[in-house]
């Protein structure tokens, strides 16, 4: 007999992230190194600085490759130095098209 129905394979699951980050993360290519990393990975979402000195992203996408931006996150780029690491998971909602910076508050 032939089982015809398609078992759900880990790459499969979709996550949802929102991401908090604190430390020197700001004028450090943060973002821009963050959107790049998404984007080959092929995460959706965004990223920003807030006022506070503390940048702020959303991860959505297979949640193989999100646990991937969170533990780039949690280094960030090269010459970021973060402190403190929050991360929320969300309910994966397929809202974003694309990964870009934001720039609104």
């Amino acid at each position: 007999m032939f089982n015809f129905l398609k078992k759900k394979s880990i790459s499969d699951k979709k996550s949802r992230v929102h991401v908090l980050v604190e430390g020197r993360v700001q004028g450090v290519f943060y973002r821009e190194t963050c959107r790049k990393k998404a984007q080959r990975l092929g995460v959706t979402g965004w990223v920003m600085n807030l006022k506070d000195g503390k940048v702020e992203a959303v991860f959505e996408g297979e949640e193989v490759l999100v646990n991937k931006m969170v533990d780039w996150a949690k280094r960030g780029s090269i010459f970021a130095s973060v402190d403190s690491f929050n991360v929320l998971e969300e309910d994966y909602k397929e809202e974003f098209k694309t990964f870009g910076i934001r720039y609104d508050l």
